[in-house]
């Protein structure tokens, strides 16, 4: 036995249990993620029961089952369900059964008294824009106030989808009329405004004054002529929308009338087959990801969160690469080694272990407040006492970052040139190339396998983090992207979403816990996943040069 460990076998095998244990984690976590979040798209079939309640009433329930739990008899006696004594245990059901408007959507319902269940053909889920799912039987088609289809006519399930696809078409339209093409006359309406502030600041008088005024009116009367077209267009599409509707009844009777324009989709999910649900599952998850969130976040897409946080990465990248790249060269290759250089190492490995949120307060405060103050009082006075540069936005929260993961970027690229063999250098200034020269063209190039393994580790970190983003830009709902076709099409003073704030705000702030869990699963697995992707971008440019660069010196 004493051999057998002097021989290093038994450390050996330690190691290997502890990776593949930790991999089973890292797989299982992740299984969990997948599991849990993305079998929220899946259209599940819907059940009709009937329960008792505590009054003992029996009550009809439709929905979607979504868990079940097994608990103590005594807590539901507690809360006043008729449960009999011998019973130690009770089954209940968590059930989605929509309808907010008229009241809970997601309820608990004990076992004891609940009748069969039974999977009506002709129950639909309508996914609406406001007020959530709601759950019943269709009753008649409308158009105008007029029936033009019941649910007993052959044509009416055709004729319905038929009108939804055509009422989600029209208000794609005048989504992109009211953002696109309303936003940029908005836009260049506000830089008229601008114009005209900064010639009062300017103090510009006579003919130059009155010239400049007359062609900013003229401008504004472009616009405005333009957008009265636009807004006579958009309306038109308003009354198109607002032409259909469709009546429904709950299962307990109660009649609503759900206009198309308020309709995502209607699905009757116990009327699907197998490879007709695969099909709604991947259209429901593709909205998921190319979407705008509804609904307090618990509800629709999370596309401007994905874009705002590879927009932020892809920023804070341009702005910490060639500073920690710059401070690591300084310091290995022309800083005097000495006392003074080792305090200024031993506060960059410090840094590295700050808190985020101290960066964050740091970046509110001299980024935001003191820099972006006085940006706006140089650049902008014309904007004020609106901030332009003097509140959160993208650029500081980029600034931010780079700022907390500039240690790491230094320390890698350190690391990158110390590998770097003397001989390499020492060769290099014997044929005749300058200390600069064997520099810029010589080492640093073979140190660029290091200096991408610090961005990579950079990204990772940039992109899971919440706290300070909070402070320094990041926002619950962003009102556009910060990339458009408006000058200057970057807007860095723009507020933006970011995935992980999403999970956050959605996880911790929403009113309807229950509706957000799954959405909190998969925005999770989304950004998992889109780190994956970024570092696996970087681990690849990493690869392909360090073999150009291998190859060149052999």
């Amino acid at each position: 036995m004493k051999t057998w460990f002097k021989s290093g076998a038994p450390w050996v095998w330690l190691n290997g249990g502890a990776v593949a244990l930790c991999m089973i984690m890292v797989v299982g976590l992740l299984g969990l993620i997948a599991v849990r979040g993305f079998g929220h798209f899946w259209p599940a079939d819907v059940v009709q029961t009937s329960v008792v309640d505590r009054n003992g009433e029996r009550l009809d329930v439709l929905g979607e089952p979504v868990r079940r739990e097994v608990i103590p008899a005594e807590v539901a006696r507690t809360n006043g369900y008729q449960v009999g004594e011998e019973d130690e245990l009770v089954t209940r059901y968590l059930f989605k059964q929509g309808n907010r408007d008229l009241g809970s959507d997601f309820s608990w319902y004990l076992d004891v008294g609940m009748g069969e269940w039974t999977y009506p053909e002709n129950a639909v889920v309508v996914e609406r824009r406001e007020w959530g799912n709601f759950y019943g039987f269709p009753v008649e088609l409308r158009e105008q106030g007029a029936v033009v289809a019941t649910p007993d006519q052959e044509n009416f399930w055709s004729e319905l989808e038929s009108r939804v696809e055509r009422s989600v078409d029209l208000h794609q339209q005048i989504r992109h009329k009211e953002k696109v093409e309303i936003g940029r006359i908005n836009h260049q309406l506000e830089r008229l405004r601008l114009d005209e502030r900064r010639l009062e600041l300017q103090a510009v008088s006579g003919e130059a004054l009155s010239q400049a005024l007359a062609e900013i009116a003229e401008q504004r009367e472009a616009l405005n002529a333009e957008y009265r077209e636009i807004k006579a267009e958009r309306d038109a599409i308003y009354q198109q929308v607002a032409r259909d509707s469709l009546v429904v009844t709950t299962v307990r009777g109660q009649e609503r009338t759900i206009t198309l324009d308020n309709m995502v989709r209607v699905t009757r999910s116990n009327h699907l087959s197998r490879l007709e649900k695969v099909g709604q599952y991947f259209e429901r998850f593709w909205e998921f990801m190319t979407d705008e969130p509804r609904e307090a976040n618990t509800e629709g897409g999370i596309f401007p969160a994905i874009f705002g946080t590879v927009t932020m990465v892809i920023v804070m990248s341009i702005m910490v690469t060639p500073l920690g790249v710059l401070a690591a060269i300084y310091l290995r290759e022309y800083a005097r080694q000495g006392t003074v250089l080792r305090l200024i190492r031993i506060s960059v490995y410090n840094l590295a272990g700050v808190p985020s949120i101290v960066y964050g307060v740091f970046g509110l405060g001299f980024f935001v407040y003191f820099l972006g103050g006085n940006i706006d009082e140089l650049f902008f006075p014309e904007s004020l006492p609106a901030p332009t540069f003097g509140t959160p936005g993208l650029f500081w929260a980029s600034l931010t970052l780079a700022l907390l993961t500039l240690p790491v970027v230094i320390v890698s690229t350190e690391e990158g040139l110390a590998r770097i063999p003397s001989t390499i250098r020492q060769g290099s200034l014997a044929l005749g190339a300058t200390k600069s020269e064997t520099l810029w063209k010589v080492v640093v190039p073979l140190a660029t396998p290091g200096m991408m393994t610090g961005l990579i580790l950079a990204i990772a970190r940039a992109a899971g983090e919440v706290a300070p983003l909070m402070l320094v830009g990041v926002v619950k709902l962003a009102p556009s992207l910060p990339v458009d076709g408006n000058y200057p099409y970057l807007h860095l003073d723009q507020k933006i979403m970011h995935l992980g704030f999403h999970i956050y705000d959605v996880g911790f702030q929403s009113p309807n816990v229950e509706a957000a869990r799954p959405l909190v699963y998969a925005t999770a697995l989304v950004l998992v996943l889109l780190i994956i992707v970024l570092n696996l971008s970087a681990i690849k440019i990493r690869n392909t040069l360090r073999e150009k660069y291998r190859s060149a010196s052999d």
